[in-house]
Protein backbone atom coordinates (compact mmCIF):
# COMPACT_ATOMS: atom_id res chain seq x y z
CA UNK A 1 0.00 0.00 0.00
CA UNK A 2 1.55 3.15 -1.33
CA UNK A 3 2.58 6.31 1.42
CA UNK A 4 -0.59 7.82 -0.40
CA UNK A 5 -3.14 5.79 0.20
CA UNK A 6 -6.35 6.92 1.77
CA UNK A 7 -7.01 4.43 4.39
CA UNK A 8 -3.28 5.93 5.60
CA UNK A 9 -4.87 9.02 5.33
CA UNK A 10 -8.01 8.78 7.59
CA UNK A 11 -8.31 8.55 11.06
CA UNK A 12 -10.58 6.28 12.78
CA UNK A 13 -13.91 7.50 14.28
CA UNK A 14 -15.49 6.79 17.69
CA UNK A 15 -18.99 7.56 17.09
CA UNK A 16 -20.51 7.22 20.86
CA UNK A 17 -24.36 5.90 21.36
CA UNK A 18 -26.45 6.96 23.91
CA UNK A 19 -29.88 5.52 23.55
CA UNK A 20 -32.97 8.09 24.09
CA UNK A 21 -36.24 7.24 24.72
CA UNK A 22 -37.34 6.92 20.94
CA UNK A 23 -34.56 4.54 20.29
CA UNK A 24 -36.30 2.06 23.18
CA UNK A 25 -40.18 3.02 22.37
CA UNK A 26 -39.24 2.00 18.61
CA UNK A 27 -37.70 -1.69 20.25
CA UNK A 28 -41.26 -1.96 22.15
CA UNK A 29 -42.97 -1.69 19.21
CA UNK A 30 -41.38 -4.01 17.20
CA UNK A 31 -41.07 -6.58 20.36
CA UNK A 32 -44.94 -5.86 21.17
CA UNK A 33 -45.54 -6.40 17.29
CA UNK A 34 -43.41 -9.82 17.49
CA UNK A 35 -46.06 -10.43 20.35
CA UNK A 36 -42.94 -10.12 23.12
CA UNK A 37 -45.07 -8.64 25.59
CA UNK A 38 -42.18 -9.09 28.53
CA UNK A 39 -39.68 -7.38 26.36
CA UNK A 40 -41.99 -4.73 24.67
CA UNK A 41 -42.82 -3.82 28.39
CA UNK A 42 -39.30 -3.92 29.43
CA UNK A 43 -38.56 -1.21 26.57
CA UNK A 44 -41.87 0.89 27.02
CA UNK A 45 -40.73 1.60 30.78
CA UNK A 46 -37.04 2.32 30.20
CA UNK A 47 -38.26 5.05 27.34
CA UNK A 48 -40.89 6.47 30.05
CA UNK A 49 -37.88 6.44 32.46
CA UNK A 50 -35.66 8.80 29.97
CA UNK A 51 -38.85 10.60 29.27
CA UNK A 52 -41.60 10.84 31.61
CA UNK A 53 -44.67 12.13 30.90
CA UNK A 54 -44.59 11.42 27.38
CA UNK A 55 -48.19 10.67 26.53
CA UNK A 56 -47.75 8.54 23.60
CA UNK A 57 -45.06 6.13 25.41
CA UNK A 58 -47.47 6.27 28.27
CA UNK A 59 -50.77 5.61 25.99
CA UNK A 60 -48.86 2.39 24.16
CA UNK A 61 -47.73 0.77 27.64
CA UNK A 62 -51.64 1.07 28.24
CA UNK A 63 -52.09 -1.02 25.41
CA UNK A 64 -49.58 -2.85 26.07
CA UNK A 65 -50.97 -3.86 29.75
CA UNK A 66 -54.63 -4.52 27.99
CA UNK A 67 -53.20 -7.13 26.06
CA UNK A 68 -51.30 -8.79 28.98
CA UNK A 69 -54.51 -9.23 30.57
CA UNK A 70 -53.66 -6.22 33.12
CA UNK A 71 -56.84 -3.77 32.51
CA UNK A 72 -56.56 -1.93 35.87
CA UNK A 73 -52.86 -1.14 35.14
CA UNK A 74 -53.70 0.00 32.11
CA UNK A 75 -56.72 2.17 33.62
CA UNK A 76 -54.51 3.97 35.91
CA UNK A 77 -51.85 4.85 33.08
CA UNK A 78 -55.05 6.48 30.85
CA UNK A 79 -56.52 8.11 33.40
CA UNK A 80 -52.96 9.78 34.30
CA UNK A 81 -52.89 10.52 30.97
CA UNK A 82 -56.05 11.91 29.90
CA UNK A 83 -55.89 13.72 33.85
CA UNK A 84 -52.03 15.53 33.63
CA UNK A 85 -50.45 14.84 30.16
CA UNK A 86 -53.02 15.19 26.82
CA UNK A 87 -56.91 15.82 27.58
CA UNK A 88 -56.86 15.70 23.54
CA UNK A 89 -55.28 11.75 23.05
CA UNK A 90 -59.14 10.78 22.58
CA UNK A 91 -58.43 7.10 21.63
CA UNK A 92 -57.93 6.69 25.34
CA UNK A 93 -61.56 6.84 26.02
CA UNK A 94 -62.25 3.97 23.75
CA UNK A 95 -59.26 2.39 25.38
CA UNK A 96 -60.84 2.69 28.80
CA UNK A 97 -64.28 1.75 27.16
CA UNK A 98 -61.90 -1.62 26.57
CA UNK A 99 -60.57 -2.36 29.56
CA UNK A 100 -64.05 -1.45 31.58
CA UNK A 101 -65.85 -4.10 29.45
CA UNK A 102 -63.17 -7.27 30.20
CA UNK A 103 -63.13 -5.82 34.02
CA UNK A 104 -67.11 -5.83 34.27
CA UNK A 105 -67.65 -2.39 34.99
CA UNK A 106 -70.11 -1.67 32.78
CA UNK A 107 -71.03 1.81 33.75
CA UNK A 108 -67.63 3.12 33.10
CA UNK A 109 -67.34 1.61 29.80
CA UNK A 110 -70.83 2.88 28.36
CA UNK A 111 -69.43 6.35 29.73
CA UNK A 112 -65.89 6.06 28.23
CA UNK A 113 -67.50 4.62 24.53
CA UNK A 114 -70.01 7.78 24.65
CA UNK A 115 -67.54 10.42 25.28
CA UNK A 116 -65.30 8.70 22.43
CA UNK A 117 -67.62 8.95 20.00
CA UNK A 118 -68.45 12.77 21.12
CA UNK A 119 -65.01 13.46 20.90
CA UNK A 120 -63.81 11.78 17.64
CA UNK A 121 -67.27 10.89 15.92
CA UNK A 122 -64.92 9.92 12.83
CA UNK A 123 -62.40 8.42 14.22
CA UNK A 124 -59.87 5.57 14.19
CA UNK A 125 -61.96 3.48 16.39
CA UNK A 126 -65.48 4.68 15.94
CA UNK A 127 -66.41 1.66 14.16
CA UNK A 128 -65.80 -0.56 17.20
CA UNK A 129 -66.54 1.87 19.96
CA UNK A 130 -70.31 1.21 18.05
CA UNK A 131 -69.92 -2.64 18.13
CA UNK A 132 -68.47 -1.91 21.88
CA UNK A 133 -71.92 -0.20 22.82
CA UNK A 134 -73.96 -2.50 21.33
CA UNK A 135 -72.82 -5.25 23.32
CA UNK A 136 -72.60 -3.46 26.27
CA UNK A 137 -76.85 -2.37 25.43
CA UNK A 138 -77.20 -6.16 25.02
CA UNK A 139 -75.77 -7.02 28.16
CA UNK A 140 -77.79 -3.71 29.95
CA UNK A 141 -81.03 -5.57 28.89
CA UNK A 142 -80.10 -9.02 29.95
CA UNK A 143 -80.28 -7.54 33.98
CA UNK A 144 -82.18 -5.21 36.18
CA UNK A 145 -80.03 -1.98 35.83
CA UNK A 146 -79.45 -1.44 39.44
CA UNK A 147 -77.80 -4.46 39.62
CA UNK A 148 -75.90 -3.93 36.23
CA UNK A 149 -74.01 -0.84 38.32
CA UNK A 150 -74.81 -1.78 41.69
CA UNK A 151 -70.66 -2.20 42.21
CA UNK A 152 -68.93 -0.29 39.93
CA UNK A 153 -68.48 2.89 41.07
CA UNK A 154 -67.11 1.04 44.50
CA UNK A 155 -64.34 -1.47 42.58
CA UNK A 156 -63.38 1.92 41.12
CA UNK A 157 -62.82 3.72 44.22
CA UNK A 158 -61.30 0.98 45.60
CA UNK A 159 -58.81 0.44 43.09
CA UNK A 160 -57.66 4.15 43.23
CA UNK A 161 -57.29 3.93 46.73
CA UNK A 162 -55.09 1.08 46.03
CA UNK A 163 -52.67 3.12 43.48
CA UNK A 164 -53.26 6.15 46.20
CA UNK A 165 -51.80 3.68 48.91
CA UNK A 166 -48.83 2.10 46.36
CA UNK A 167 -47.22 5.05 45.93
CA UNK A 168 -47.16 6.69 48.88
CA UNK A 169 -50.10 9.08 48.50
CA UNK A 170 -51.51 8.48 52.15
CA UNK A 171 -53.36 12.10 52.51
CA UNK A 172 -55.70 11.12 49.37
CA UNK A 173 -55.90 7.80 50.35
CA UNK A 174 -57.20 8.39 53.10
CA UNK A 175 -59.66 10.81 51.58
CA UNK A 176 -60.80 8.56 49.03
CA UNK A 177 -61.26 5.75 51.57
CA UNK A 178 -63.41 7.37 53.92
CA UNK A 179 -65.52 8.00 51.01
CA UNK A 180 -66.08 4.34 50.49
CA UNK A 181 -66.66 3.98 54.06
CA UNK A 182 -69.25 6.29 53.95
CA UNK A 183 -71.24 4.78 51.27
CA UNK A 184 -70.20 1.25 52.30
CA UNK A 185 -69.94 1.60 55.70
CA UNK A 186 -69.64 -2.54 55.96
CA UNK A 187 -67.34 -2.62 53.49
CA UNK A 188 -64.17 -4.09 55.83
CA UNK A 189 -61.39 -3.91 53.24
CA UNK A 190 -61.40 -0.01 53.07
CA UNK A 191 -61.18 -0.24 56.99
CA UNK A 192 -58.17 -2.11 56.91
CA UNK A 193 -56.07 -0.13 54.14
CA UNK A 194 -57.79 3.48 56.06
CA UNK A 195 -55.34 1.88 59.07
CA UNK A 196 -52.42 0.88 56.67
CA UNK A 197 -52.35 4.82 55.55
CA UNK A 198 -53.01 6.45 58.97
CA UNK A 199 -50.39 3.66 60.55
CA UNK A 200 -47.84 5.15 57.75
CA UNK A 201 -48.49 8.49 58.25
CA UNK A 202 -47.25 8.05 61.72
CA UNK A 203 -50.37 8.02 63.50
CA UNK A 204 -50.66 5.01 65.34
CA UNK A 205 -53.69 5.33 67.77
CA UNK A 206 -55.80 6.13 64.83
CA UNK A 207 -54.70 3.20 62.98
CA UNK A 208 -55.00 0.87 66.30
CA UNK A 209 -58.60 2.41 66.53
CA UNK A 210 -59.72 1.28 63.54
CA UNK A 211 -58.31 -1.96 63.42
CA UNK A 212 -60.52 -2.39 66.72
CA UNK A 213 -63.48 -1.32 65.24
CA UNK A 214 -63.24 -4.25 62.18
CA UNK A 215 -62.48 -6.73 65.09
CA UNK A 216 -65.59 -5.61 66.85
CA UNK A 217 -68.09 -5.48 63.88
CA UNK A 218 -66.72 -7.98 62.12
CA UNK A 219 -64.88 -10.74 64.77
CA UNK A 220 -62.15 -12.89 63.19
CA UNK A 221 -61.41 -10.81 59.81
CA UNK A 222 -58.25 -11.72 58.82
CA UNK A 223 -56.83 -8.86 56.91
CA UNK A 224 -57.06 -6.55 60.58
CA UNK A 225 -55.11 -9.41 62.17
CA UNK A 226 -52.49 -9.51 59.78
CA UNK A 227 -52.41 -5.51 59.44
CA UNK A 228 -52.03 -5.39 63.46
CA UNK A 229 -49.59 -7.74 63.31
CA UNK A 230 -47.20 -5.51 60.98
CA UNK A 231 -47.52 -2.31 63.24
CA UNK A 232 -46.95 -3.97 66.14
CA UNK A 233 -43.63 -5.36 64.52
CA UNK A 234 -43.06 -1.64 63.36
CA UNK A 235 -43.19 -0.46 66.67
CA UNK A 236 -40.95 -3.04 67.98
CA UNK A 237 -43.67 -4.52 70.55
CA UNK A 238 -42.37 -8.03 70.88
CA UNK A 239 -44.77 -9.57 73.05
CA UNK A 240 -47.68 -8.42 70.78
CA UNK A 241 -45.64 -9.68 67.93
CA UNK A 242 -45.40 -13.16 69.76
CA UNK A 243 -49.08 -13.51 70.68
CA UNK A 244 -50.28 -12.15 67.29
CA UNK A 245 -47.88 -14.75 65.55
CA UNK A 246 -49.30 -17.85 67.69
CA UNK A 247 -52.61 -16.35 66.69
CA UNK A 248 -52.18 -16.51 62.97
CA UNK A 249 -49.77 -19.65 63.03
CA UNK A 250 -52.26 -21.72 63.48
CA UNK A 251 -54.79 -20.71 60.58
CA UNK A 252 -55.26 -22.60 58.06
CA UNK A 253 -57.28 -20.79 55.84
CA UNK A 254 -58.88 -22.20 52.36
CA UNK A 255 -59.34 -18.60 50.42
CA UNK A 256 -56.75 -17.78 48.02
CA UNK A 257 -57.08 -14.67 49.36
CA UNK A 258 -56.21 -15.19 52.66
CA UNK A 259 -53.52 -17.36 52.22
CA UNK A 260 -51.48 -14.71 50.38
CA UNK A 261 -52.22 -12.26 52.80
CA UNK A 262 -51.04 -14.82 55.53
CA UNK A 263 -47.77 -15.54 53.34
CA UNK A 264 -46.82 -11.92 52.49
CA UNK A 265 -47.79 -10.68 56.25
CA UNK A 266 -44.67 -13.94 57.56
CA UNK A 267 -42.71 -12.85 54.85
CA UNK A 268 -42.94 -8.63 56.09
CA UNK A 269 -42.25 -9.48 59.48
CA UNK A 270 -39.36 -11.96 58.39
CA UNK A 271 -40.70 -15.24 59.42
CA UNK A 272 -40.24 -16.88 56.08
CA UNK A 273 -40.55 -20.46 56.77
CA UNK A 274 -44.29 -19.79 57.19
CA UNK A 275 -44.68 -17.23 54.48
CA UNK A 276 -43.14 -19.80 51.69
CA UNK A 277 -45.04 -22.58 52.72
CA UNK A 278 -48.08 -20.17 52.17
CA UNK A 279 -46.58 -18.41 49.06
CA UNK A 280 -45.37 -21.70 47.56
CA UNK A 281 -48.81 -23.21 48.14
CA UNK A 282 -50.35 -20.54 45.94
CA UNK A 283 -47.47 -21.15 43.61
CA UNK A 284 -48.21 -24.94 43.20
CA UNK A 285 -51.71 -24.25 42.51
CA UNK A 286 -50.82 -22.09 39.64
CA UNK A 287 -51.92 -18.86 41.17
CA UNK A 288 -50.38 -15.61 39.18
CA UNK A 289 -49.82 -12.89 41.31
CA UNK A 290 -49.00 -9.27 40.28
CA UNK A 291 -45.19 -8.36 41.49
CA UNK A 292 -45.64 -8.17 45.13
CA UNK A 293 -46.91 -12.00 45.28
CA UNK A 294 -43.47 -12.75 43.27
CA UNK A 295 -41.41 -10.01 45.02
CA UNK A 296 -42.18 -12.02 48.45
CA UNK A 297 -42.38 -15.23 47.42
CA UNK A 298 -38.15 -14.66 46.11
CA UNK A 299 -37.43 -13.48 49.39
CA UNK A 300 -39.22 -16.62 51.21
CA UNK A 301 -37.39 -18.79 48.94
CA UNK A 302 -33.81 -17.02 49.54
CA UNK A 303 -34.27 -16.69 53.01
CA UNK A 304 -35.49 -20.87 53.36
CA UNK A 305 -32.35 -21.67 51.34
CA UNK A 306 -34.61 -22.19 47.95
CA UNK A 307 -31.64 -20.15 46.15
CA UNK A 308 -32.20 -21.38 42.67
CA UNK A 309 -36.08 -21.35 43.23
CA UNK A 310 -35.85 -17.59 44.51
CA UNK A 311 -33.19 -16.57 41.38
CA UNK A 312 -35.85 -18.51 38.86
CA UNK A 313 -39.30 -16.39 40.32
CA UNK A 314 -36.94 -13.04 40.91
CA UNK A 315 -36.99 -13.01 37.05
CA UNK A 316 -40.49 -13.08 37.54
CA UNK A 317 -40.39 -9.46 39.11
CA UNK A 318 -38.59 -8.20 37.10
CA UNK A 319 -40.45 -9.14 34.34
CA UNK A 320 -43.18 -7.64 35.58
CA UNK A 321 -41.34 -4.33 37.82
CA UNK A 322 -37.63 -3.47 36.35
CA UNK A 323 -37.87 -1.28 38.40
CA UNK A 324 -37.42 -3.48 41.20
CA UNK A 325 -33.84 -4.33 39.93
CA UNK A 326 -31.27 -3.93 42.91
CA UNK A 327 -33.59 -5.09 45.62
CA UNK A 328 -32.90 -8.61 45.15
CA UNK A 329 -32.39 -10.29 48.59
CA UNK A 330 -29.19 -11.71 47.90
CA UNK A 331 -27.46 -8.32 46.99
CA UNK A 332 -24.48 -7.39 49.69
CA UNK A 333 -25.96 -3.88 48.74
CA UNK A 334 -29.57 -4.36 49.79
CA UNK A 335 -29.73 -1.88 52.44
CA UNK A 336 -28.94 0.81 50.05
CA UNK A 337 -32.43 0.22 47.30
CA UNK A 338 -34.42 -0.41 50.67
CA UNK A 339 -35.56 3.53 50.56
CA UNK A 340 -37.80 6.21 48.53
CA UNK A 341 -34.80 8.00 47.73
CA UNK A 342 -33.69 5.51 45.04
CA UNK A 343 -36.80 4.22 43.89
CA UNK A 344 -37.55 6.41 40.60
CA UNK A 345 -41.25 5.83 40.04
CA UNK A 346 -42.17 6.56 43.71
CA UNK A 347 -40.82 9.95 43.75
CA UNK A 348 -42.02 10.94 40.27
CA UNK A 349 -45.52 9.98 41.45
CA UNK A 350 -45.09 11.86 44.53
CA UNK A 351 -44.38 14.83 42.38
CA UNK A 352 -47.84 14.73 40.50
CA UNK A 353 -49.50 14.47 44.25
CA UNK A 354 -52.21 17.11 44.85
CA UNK A 355 -50.44 18.10 48.35
CA UNK A 356 -47.62 20.48 48.45
CA UNK A 357 -46.04 18.71 51.50
CA UNK A 358 -45.85 15.43 49.24
CA UNK A 359 -44.34 17.30 46.61
CA UNK A 360 -41.80 18.72 48.37
CA UNK A 361 -40.63 15.41 50.18
CA UNK A 362 -40.52 14.57 46.53
CA UNK A 363 -38.36 17.19 45.75
CA UNK A 364 -36.13 16.26 48.97
CA UNK A 365 -35.47 12.62 47.75
CA UNK A 366 -34.17 13.87 44.62
CA UNK A 367 -31.57 15.73 46.22
CA UNK A 368 -30.23 12.75 48.24
CA UNK A 369 -30.31 10.32 45.58
CA UNK A 370 -27.86 8.64 43.79
CA UNK A 371 -29.57 9.15 40.40
CA UNK A 372 -30.52 13.17 41.20
CA UNK A 373 -29.24 14.14 37.65
CA UNK A 374 -31.02 11.74 35.71
CA UNK A 375 -34.14 12.79 37.30
CA UNK A 376 -33.40 16.87 37.40
CA UNK A 377 -33.10 16.68 33.45
CA UNK A 378 -36.19 14.92 32.67
CA UNK A 379 -38.56 17.12 35.10
CA UNK A 380 -36.58 20.52 33.70
CA UNK A 381 -37.97 19.21 30.20
CA UNK A 382 -41.47 18.70 32.25
CA UNK A 383 -43.33 21.71 32.90
CA UNK A 384 -45.32 20.61 36.18
CA UNK A 385 -48.74 22.58 35.92
CA UNK A 386 -49.40 21.75 40.20
CA UNK A 387 -45.77 23.05 41.22
CA UNK A 388 -46.43 26.45 43.07
CA UNK A 389 -43.03 29.33 42.86
CA UNK A 390 -42.21 27.37 46.14
CA UNK A 391 -41.63 24.28 44.42
CA UNK A 392 -39.99 24.98 41.24
CA UNK A 393 -37.52 27.82 43.85
CA UNK A 394 -36.57 24.55 45.59
CA UNK A 395 -35.73 22.46 42.45
CA UNK A 396 -33.73 25.11 41.32
CA UNK A 397 -31.90 25.19 44.75
CA UNK A 398 -31.32 21.57 44.68
CA UNK A 399 -30.13 22.20 41.12
CA UNK A 400 -27.36 24.54 41.70
CA UNK A 401 -27.10 25.09 45.99
CA UNK A 402 -26.68 28.77 47.09
CA UNK A 403 -28.18 30.36 50.20
CA UNK A 404 -31.69 30.75 50.52
CA UNK A 405 -33.36 32.23 53.52
CA UNK A 406 -36.52 30.94 52.77
CA UNK A 407 -35.88 27.15 51.35
CA UNK A 408 -32.27 26.09 52.97
CA UNK A 409 -33.35 26.30 56.29
CA UNK A 410 -36.20 23.68 55.63
CA UNK A 411 -33.73 21.79 53.14
CA UNK A 412 -31.38 21.58 55.75
CA UNK A 413 -33.89 20.38 58.60
CA UNK A 414 -34.50 17.45 56.32
CA UNK A 415 -31.04 17.10 55.68
CA UNK A 416 -30.40 16.76 59.31
CA UNK A 417 -33.48 14.00 60.09
CA UNK A 418 -32.17 12.00 57.01
CA UNK A 419 -28.43 11.81 58.79
CA UNK A 420 -30.45 9.68 61.39
CA UNK A 421 -33.48 8.07 59.40
CA UNK A 422 -32.05 6.30 55.92
CA UNK A 423 -33.04 5.05 54.44
CA UNK A 424 -36.49 6.52 53.62
CA UNK A 425 -38.81 3.76 53.64
CA UNK A 426 -42.89 3.94 54.05
CA UNK A 427 -42.59 3.85 57.98
CA UNK A 428 -40.11 6.69 57.96
CA UNK A 429 -41.70 9.08 55.48
CA UNK A 430 -43.99 10.23 58.04
CA UNK A 431 -41.29 11.90 59.76
CA UNK A 432 -40.23 14.12 56.86
CA UNK A 433 -44.16 14.51 55.75
CA UNK A 434 -44.67 15.63 59.10
CA UNK A 435 -41.93 18.31 59.06
CA UNK A 436 -42.90 19.62 55.59
CA UNK A 437 -46.76 19.97 57.08
CA UNK A 438 -45.03 22.03 59.68
CA UNK A 439 -42.71 24.01 57.24
CA UNK A 440 -45.40 24.87 55.21
CA UNK A 441 -47.46 26.14 58.17
CA UNK A 442 -44.60 28.33 59.52
CA UNK A 443 -44.26 30.07 56.07
CA UNK A 444 -47.86 31.01 55.63
CA UNK A 445 -48.66 31.83 59.52
CA UNK A 446 -45.14 33.54 59.20
CA UNK A 447 -45.16 33.88 62.74
CA UNK A 448 -42.10 31.61 63.17
CA UNK A 449 -38.87 31.76 62.61
CA UNK A 450 -36.37 29.25 60.52
CA UNK A 451 -33.06 30.06 62.54
CA UNK A 452 -32.01 26.94 64.60
CA UNK A 453 -32.38 24.07 62.06
CA UNK A 454 -31.32 21.46 64.89
CA UNK A 455 -34.05 22.29 67.29
CA UNK A 456 -36.32 22.07 64.89
CA UNK A 457 -35.37 18.62 63.79
CA UNK A 458 -35.16 17.78 67.32
CA UNK A 459 -38.73 18.62 68.19
CA UNK A 460 -39.96 17.50 64.85
CA UNK A 461 -38.59 13.67 65.49
CA UNK A 462 -39.83 14.21 69.12
CA UNK A 463 -43.53 14.80 68.21
CA UNK A 464 -42.92 12.04 65.32
CA UNK A 465 -41.87 9.22 68.28
CA UNK A 466 -44.96 10.55 70.14
CA UNK A 467 -47.58 10.35 67.28
CA UNK A 468 -45.73 6.22 66.69
CA UNK A 469 -46.49 6.12 70.27
CA UNK A 470 -43.13 5.27 70.77
CA UNK A 471 -40.26 6.23 74.03
CA UNK A 472 -37.84 8.74 73.63
CA UNK A 473 -37.37 11.69 76.28
CA UNK A 474 -36.46 15.50 75.01
CA UNK A 475 -33.00 15.32 77.22
CA UNK A 476 -32.36 12.09 75.45
CA UNK A 477 -32.58 14.02 71.67
CA UNK A 478 -31.61 17.28 72.89
CA UNK A 479 -28.08 15.12 73.37
CA UNK A 480 -28.45 13.53 70.16
CA UNK A 481 -29.03 17.29 68.26
CA UNK A 482 -26.23 18.77 70.77
CA UNK A 483 -28.79 21.25 72.17
CA UNK A 484 -30.08 22.54 75.68
CA UNK A 485 -32.87 21.14 77.37
CA UNK A 486 -34.57 24.36 77.59
CA UNK A 487 -33.97 25.02 74.03
CA UNK A 488 -35.88 21.75 73.01
CA UNK A 489 -38.74 22.20 74.71
CA UNK A 490 -39.28 25.80 73.48
CA UNK A 491 -39.12 24.44 69.91
CA UNK A 492 -41.83 21.25 71.22
CA UNK A 493 -43.97 23.95 72.74
CA UNK A 494 -43.96 25.68 69.07
CA UNK A 495 -44.11 22.42 66.88
CA UNK A 496 -48.02 22.03 69.18
CA UNK A 497 -48.59 25.09 68.66
CA UNK A 498 -48.37 24.64 65.22
CA UNK A 499 -50.11 21.17 64.90
CA UNK A 500 -52.74 22.58 67.19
Amino acid sequence: MSKDSKATKQKAKILSFVPTAEYYFTKGVKAYNRRDFHKAKKYFLRALQLEPGEPMITCQLAVLYTEMGEYQQSNRLLHAILDELDEELFECHYFLANNYAHLGLFKDAHHHAKMYLELEPNGEFAEDTEDLLQLLTLEADEVEDDDFYEHDDLIVQQEHARSLLESGHFPKAIEVLNSIIENYPEYWSAYNNLALAYFYLGEPTKAFDILNDVQEKNPGNLHAMCNRLVFAYYQKDSDEVNRLKAVLGKIKPLSIDHQYKLGTTFALVKEYDIAYTWLRKLQKQGYDGEGAYYYWLAYAAYFTGHEQSAQQVWKKVLELNPEKEGFEPWSEDKEKYTGFEEHIPSIMKKLDSDYVEERLFAIFLISVSQQKETILTSLLQKNNKKFSSLERDYLAFIKDPLEDEDIFPAHETAELLYKYHQPIGSVESGLYLLWFTIYLKMITDKGFLLKNQYAWAAAVEYFWYQLREEKITQAALADKYQLSTSTIQKYVKAVKKILD
